[in-house]
């Protein structure tokens, strides 16, 4: 079995195994070592780190405000949730493109486009905001996505100039990174930045995207002054030729064909689509919610940090579970913690708190235990350039996914209502839950024919 670090290694190594491995260089003793830049590590790690903490700040203060803002500008749920599901779509569109650009250049020009891109793009969120245009708040957020997909190439950097015993740790130092930002974020955007705005005389959710605007600068300032040298560039996984489109969609469909085959794969790859699908369509309409029960924005900031930090937070301990009780375990308890969080989030009527804080929270843990207890799975049940490639679409599809459950929920709840959507949310949620089952099902008819 893999453990925690391999399951996070495999998820961190999309860009190929150059990416995250440093070949054999003579060091200052002529000595032939394996991981001659122990200092630039550390001094990368450190300002990854510091890039990452303000680009998540920004990020979740912009997508816990998009929603509010649209249904503001527009009147209308639906076009408040497709502003929102803007960041996700964005991230999705903009992880290619930055990959292309950090395999021929190196992790800090791809870092800092993606940051620079978000910047404009919360601009543009903010523009919409003052000038109730509603036009410039899709774009902007489609803008902000980049910075997302940013944040997910910095936590692949931590690997690049790690000895091979150290890239999980490397990594889950970038994770906690992003917990820090992404906690803290809703909270100061729609509390200290609201007020911001307000005392200048403008719209109060202006505040959150002047708030991330300047965050994300300071993002591309940090990486792009101080990512010196560059540590994909050092590691020797940057300056190739990029492959055609045409050998980029034959490696995408020898993928598909790869994961349609094997079970686990199959099981894996859909239960962090089904994850994805339960997390972003509850936490996409949940502002709306409680907006309609009179909360300030202050309480909705709240419940989006407490989601975001049962998403990351408690990440080492589920790595930990799944090592000691294996993948299949965690992941049939992950769908059962996204059942309860949805059915309790579907139960608390929109004047009253407490049920979404707790069942946000839980959605987020479930979230969390889907997450790497398929990444382990997927890491256990393929090996070399393959598992690269079928981790590589199991992302795609999770992240596409995800933009397409954020359209959708607002569209659900224009005909329908929240606690609606939570219930087939939680019913959705109970997918790894019934298939593992099913496949011990399986095996143990199996096992008793061939007994």
């Amino acid at each position: 079995m893999a453990d925690h670090a391999g399951t996070v290694v495999a998820r961190c190594g999309r860009n190929g195994p150059a990416a995250g491995t440093v070949p054999p260089v003579t060091g200052t003793d002529g000595a032939t070592g394996t991981h001659p830049h122990e200092a630039l590590q550390r001094r990368s790690l450190r300002v990854l780190m510091a890039g990452l903490i303000p680009a998540g700040a920004a990020m979740t203060g912009a997508y816990s405000a998009a929603a509010v803002l649209g249904e503001d500008l527009t009147g209308s749920e639906l076009l408040g949730g497709l502003a929102a599901s803007g960041m996700t779509t964005g991230s999705a569109l903009a992880i290619l493109p930055l990959a292309r650009l950090m395999s021929s250049r190196g992790r800090r020009p791809g870092l800092l486009v993606g940051y620079l891109v978000a910047a404009i793009g919360a601009t543009m969120c903010m523009l919409a905001a003052v000038t109730g245009w509603y036009s410039l708040l899709i774009p902007g957020m489609l803008g902000v996505g980049s910075g997302n997909a940013a944040n997910l190439a910095a936590r692949y950097a931590a690997a690049d100039l790690a000895p091979e015993v150290g890239r999980a740790r490397a990594i889950g130092t970038l994770v906690w990174a992003s917990t820090i930002g992404a906690v803290v974020g809703p909270s100061i955007g729609f509390g200290p930045a609201k007020s911001l705005a307000t005392s200048v005389g403008t719209s109060e959710l202006a505040g959150p995207y002047m708030f991330a605007t300047a965050l994300f600068l300071t993002a591309a300032l940090v990486v792009g002054r101080w990512l010196r040298p560059d540590p994909l560039v050092v590691a020797g996984g940057a300056g190739g030729v990029g492959g055609s489109d045409t050998s980029e969609g034959r490696h995408l469909i020898d993928a598909a064909r790869t994961l349609a085959v094997s079970a686990t794969g199959r099981l894996a790859a859909l239960s962090m689509v089904v994850g994805h699908v339960v997390m972003v369509g509850v936490m996409t309409m949940t502002p709306l919610h409680l907006r309609e029960g009179a909360h300030q924005l202050e309480i909705i900031g709240l419940v989006i940090s407490l989601h975001i930090i049962g998403m990351y937070a408690c990440a080492p301990i589920v790595g930990w579970l799944a090592d000691r009780l294996g993948p299949l375990n965690v992941l049939a308890v992950g769908g059962m913690i996204l059942f309860a969080g949805s059915e309790m989030a579907a139960h608390t009527r929109p004047e009253d708190s407490l049920g979404i804080f707790v069942g946000l929270f839980l959605i987020g843990l479930g979230w969390s235990f889907g997450l790497i207890a398929s990444s382990a799975l997927l890491v256990d049940e393929f090996d070399g350039p393959e598992r690269v490639r079928v981790q590589g679409l199991a992302d795609v599809g999770m992240t596409a996914a995800g933009a397409l459950a954020g359209v959708g929920s607002g569209v659900f709840v224009t005909f329908s209502d929240y606690a609606a959507l939570a219930h087939g949310s939680a019913l959705v949620g109970l997918f790894p839950t019934v298939a593992v089952l099913t496949m011990r099902l399986r095996a143990r008819r199996r096992s008793r024919l061939t007994t």
